[in-house]
């Protein structure tokens, strides 16, 4: 570390350590995607589909693409391109058969979508806790959890590090559940040998604007269950409108909507999915960078990546252990960003804690879907529900995304030095927390 002026914490008036390169999310999008979105404007057909029995139906020749190229790079037989992964994930719930009455279980600590789309079916979500160090699903709680109104396991694969998926699959076997893989923040991550997204039932892929590839918006979901695959392409096509001229007679939960891709978003993807392979090897090496350069700095701790498993970096995700440090978490990160650096304390608070699910109210005023369910009163949102989650989220995550490209191994090294620079002055900066 520098000397002098340099070492006093930007947070107390010294200059940044990082004056003039502010973050830059990953963006390859280039010459590929802008002549695959020409071609389609050329063709003058920017949406293959129609409501209606017949090809159409299925989707242009973009969407095919898309998903005959999902189909093969992860050796299933289905695949269904949507306008968004909450639309995908809205998809295969649906796709369960689950409805009022029902009960999903799913993590807590995940995009708010993960478990409102066991709502929208109906049903309700039952939130498990998490892991400490890969923060994917605990079986053992997702086990205590099980009632006879189980019918499904979302498990999410979050922040690219694959949940214990294996043990997932084996309770949701043992139980008669569908497993539901939600991959957005793990595309081509490994657990075990085997891609994300593939051990489940189904698996869903999300190429919204900060996902490490996109299409602006869009996802898909992967199965390789025909009955499965069905369902989800009638509900992302109003298949309501066909089911009778298409001969399908299991019409549960085929009242759809309008969930379709376009073909400048399928476009799109396909080029990105070229390049899946390339830019998740960029954040593995950059991410390998900041694990070296973090090293040596005590209350830091980088991110776990399991035996067998391949982690591709949605996120970093380090863990903060404050006692060592000997500074609050808020005030490093605080810190931190005053210094110029990417930094966030903290992920989302746990779903449960919001107030869909604190007040109960969801659809009209009386509480559906949760007065459906039969547990009744005993169906509770509480603080403590998650011990494990809620820790983590309160006092020890720590999240930063510079590892992501274009940043470099130099803007890793820089991290580093700006979370010693903050740390060497702690006792300053504790002075000033506590004054304020």
């Amino acid at each position: 570390m520098t000397m002098g002026n340099n070492s006093i914490p930007a947070l107390l008036g010294g200059p940044k350590i990082n004056p003039d390169k502010p973050f830059r999310f990953n963006s390859a999008i280039g010459a590929e995607e802008a002549a695959a979105v020409q071609e389609v404007i050329a063709s003058k057909e920017l949406s293959g589909f129609i409501a209606s029995p017949g090809e159409p139906f299925w989707g242009g020749p973009k969407v095919r693409m898309l998903q005959d190229m999902f189909c093969q790079h992860f050796g299933v037989k289905h695949a269904v391109a949507v306008n968004s992964a909450t639309s995908g994930l809205h998809c295969a719930m649906m796709a369960t058969g689950i409805g009022p009455g029902d009960e999903v279980i799913t993590s807590p600590y995940s995009m708010s979508a993960t478990s409102t789309t066991v709502l929208m079916t109906g049903a309700v979500p039952i939130f498990a806790d998490i892991e400490a160090d890969t923060f994917g699903l605990d079986p053992i709680s997702v086990e205590a959890n099980i009632t006879p109104q189980t019918k499904a396991i979302c498990a999410v694969n979050i922040f690219g590090h694959p949940a214990r998926l294996t043990e997932l699959r084996a309770i949701a076997d043992k139980h008669g559940l569908l497993l539901i893989e939600d991959n957005s923040q793990a595309p081509d991550a490994i657990h075990q040998g085997r891609k994300t997204g593939t051990i489940g039932h189904m698996g869903i892929f999300s190429f919204n604007r900060h996902k490490t590839m996109q299409s602006g918006e869009g996802g898909i979901v992967i199965t390789d269950h025909p009955s499965l695959f069905e369902k989800m392409a009638l509900f992302r096509n109003h298949g309501e409108a066909v089911v009778d001229a298409m001969g399908i007679e299991d019409i549960v939960n085929t009242a759809g909507l309008n969930l379709r891709m376009t073909e400048m978003e399928a476009a799109v993807a396909i080029e990105q999915f070229k390049k899946l392979s390339r830019l998740n090897s960029e954040r593995i090496a950059l991410a390998k960078r900041l694990d070296f350069a973090l090293a040596g700095i005590d209350g830091l701790i980088s991110p776990k990546v399991v035996e067998g498993d391949q982690h591709v970096y949605y996120m970093y995700v380090m863990k903060f252990d404050e006692a060592t440090v000997g500074m609050p978490r808020e005030l490093f990160a605080e810190a931190m960003l005053a210094e110029g650096l990417f930094i966030r304390a903290g992920y989302l608070r746990p779903n449960y804690l919001e107030p869909l699910y604190q007040k109960k109210i969801c659809f009209g005023s009386s509480g559906f879907p949760f007065t459906a369910n039969p547990r009744g009163d005993a169906l509770r949102y509480y603080k403590g529900l998650c011990p494990t989650c809620e820790r983590l989220q309160e006092r020890e995550i720590i999240i930063t995304a510079i590892m992501q490209p274009p940043q470099t191994e130099e803007d890793m090294d820089l991290w580093a030095d700006g979370a010693q620079k903050v740390i060497a002055a702690r006792d300053q900066l504790l002075q000033r927390w506590k004054a304020a």
